[in-house]
């Protein structure tokens, strides 16, 4: 019997089963010929794709990588806890690493495959971080220097 404030846990499948047509964050688009392609914009989804293993509302373990909003190199891990799947806000973990990469890409392997939380998701985790630390580099400014040698003819 459920106490008053109380939700009942409904298996991951069942959400997927239900969410799987048809949600506010699906995206489907027409690619070469009549190949649809499947994304979602969903929350805690790695790769953005439309699938069960990836989905961020069916699963009860998920993991996500984004940058953090300041100016220096910091990424935000963030998992959710299973043991507060009734209080949404208590539900994520968010860690804010400043480090360099390989500091970096060995807190997320320890975090998803060495505690066991998710070992299917260590190699889309790592190629998110790498994304993520990519895209916020810097490239330097000011003048190239010109190859100073000469050219042989």
């Amino acid at each position: 019997m459920l106490r008053r404030g109380e939700m009942a846990t409904v298996s991951g499948d069942l959400i997927w089963q239900i969410v799987r047509k048809n949600n506010s964050f699906h995206v489907k688009q027409f690619g070469n010929g009549s190949a649809k392609v499947q994304f979602t914009k969903e929350p805690n989804n790695l790769y953005n794709i439309h699938s069960y293993k990836f989905s961020g509302l069916a699963n009860k373990k998920t993991v996500s990588i984004q940058p953090a909003g300041g100016k220096d190199m910091a990424v935000v891990l963030s998992t959710t806890k299973t043991k507060k799947q009734n209080a949404p806000a208590k539900l994520s973990h968010k860690s804010v690493m400043r480090k360099d990469f390989r500091k970096m890409a060995k807190a997320v392997k320890n975090q998803v495959s060495d505690n066991n939380y998710r070992p299917d998701l260590t190699k889309p985790a790592l190629a998110r971080l790498s994304s993520v630390y990519r895209s916020l580099q810097v490239a330097k400014s000011g003048v190239k220097k010109k190859n100073r040698q000469p050219t042989k003819l």
